[in-house]
Order: structure tokens, then sequence, then C-alpha cells
């Protein structure tokens, strides 16, 4: 008894860190999807507002926002949009930067805003058609892998939603426009990261050095 019971509260522990670890994580997630909603205009509102209540300050500072998050930054944004052929061609492109794969993944969610757009397209009532908060909700579990997204990521989704709109514009809050926000946010966190790297470099040369002086 004396030998089972250290282990068992050692194993309860270790289930406590992983709970905690994954709690942190989710609220990371949603802290930088928050952060991308906010910088083009879109609102957080109920139950995501009260779990991301980590600053995203402090989100962006542990990670980069992926194209996945980007991806369900959209749901917040224009979430209520009906999908149509540019959206599923950024969606796609999105796709193929994050999974470094050409071809449309079957089940992916690349392959579920084709069909949408195709369906929509045929159907009159905007009620009747498929939005993309359904296609985007959980976008990051979609995809077969993730990344954070760079500038050239943005630069070939906001390409592919242009190409594919008929009048040659990328949606306001849409696919195109939540990639470029996240790609802006790396970004600007990648430079205040080195910026800080470089100062506590700079302090810890200055303590050596009067170290050495005394």
């Amino acid at each position: 008894m004396s030998q089972e019971q250290p282990r068992r509260e050692e194993a309860e522990q270790e289930h406590e860190s992983i709970k905690h670890d994954d709690v942190l994580d989710v609220q990371g997630s949603l802290a930088r999807k928050r952060t991308v909603a906010e910088s083009i205009g879109g609102q957080v509102l109920g139950k995501d507002r009260k779990q991301a209540s980590v600053s995203s300050e402090s989100a962006s500072a542990r990670a980069n926002i992926t194209i996945g998050e980007a991806l369900e930054a959209t749901v917040v944004t224009a979430g209520n949009r009906p999908v149509d052929y540019s959206d599923a061609a950024a969606i796609q492109a999105a796709e193929v930067r994050a999974t470094g794969r050409t071809n449309i993944i079957p089940g992916g969610v690349a392959a579920a805003a084709q069909s949408a757009a195709t369906r929509n397209a045929r159907l009159t009532k905007d009620e009747e058609k498929t939005k993309l908060a359904e296609i985007l909700a959980d976008a990051s579990s979609k995809l077969l892998s993730d990344k954070p997204v760079t500038r050239k990521d943005a630069e070939g989704v906001i390409s592919a939603e242009l190409r594919n709109d008929p009048n040659l514009c990328t949606r306001p809050g849409g696919v195109a426009a939540s990639i470029a926000a996240a790609a802006r946010l790396n970004q600007s966190n990648t430079t205040t990261n080195t910026t800080s790297g470089t100062e506590n470099n700079d302090k810890n040369n200055n303590n050596l050095t009067k170290q050495k002086l005394n």
C-alpha cells in the first residue's frame, strides 16, 4: 500500500498537469483568433470571449498565429456569409500552404468549401446556402498539418481570392483578410521578440562589462 499511494499521487499530478496545459493551449488559440478578428474589425462574443481570458499580447508572445487559427477567425468576421467560389479558392490556397500538399485532400477543409460553393451556386435563397462558419469552425482540426502564417502565405491566399472574384476584389473580413491580418500580427510579433532579445543581450553584455571592471 505504501508503494501504491505515491504512484497514485504521481499519476494524479501528471493528469492534472496535462489538463492544465490543454486549457492553456485552448485559451492561447482563442486569444490569437480573437486578435485576428479584432484587427480587422470583428468582435468576439459570448463563450469565446470568456474562454479567451488570456490577453492577446501574452498569447502572441507565446506562439504565432497559424493558418488554421486564421481560418477559424473568419467565422467571427464573416461566418454568416454563404460560401462562394472565391472563398473556396482562398481556403484551398490556405490549405495548400498549411499542409504543403497541392491536391485537395478528401474530407479536408478545402474539399468541404469547394462542395459548398458548388451547391450554393445552384441555390437562390441565402438561408438555404452553406455558410463559412459551417466550413471553417474547426478548420485547424481538418488540416493534416498547420504552420504559422507568413507574408508569402497571405500573398498566395489574397491572389487566389482575387482571381476567383467576379469583381477582382477581396471580401471584407473574409478568408484573405484574416490570413493577411495574421501575417501582419506574426511579423509584428517576430519584430517585437527580436527587439526584446537584443535588449536582453545588451543588458547581459553591460552586466558582464561591469563585473570585469569591478
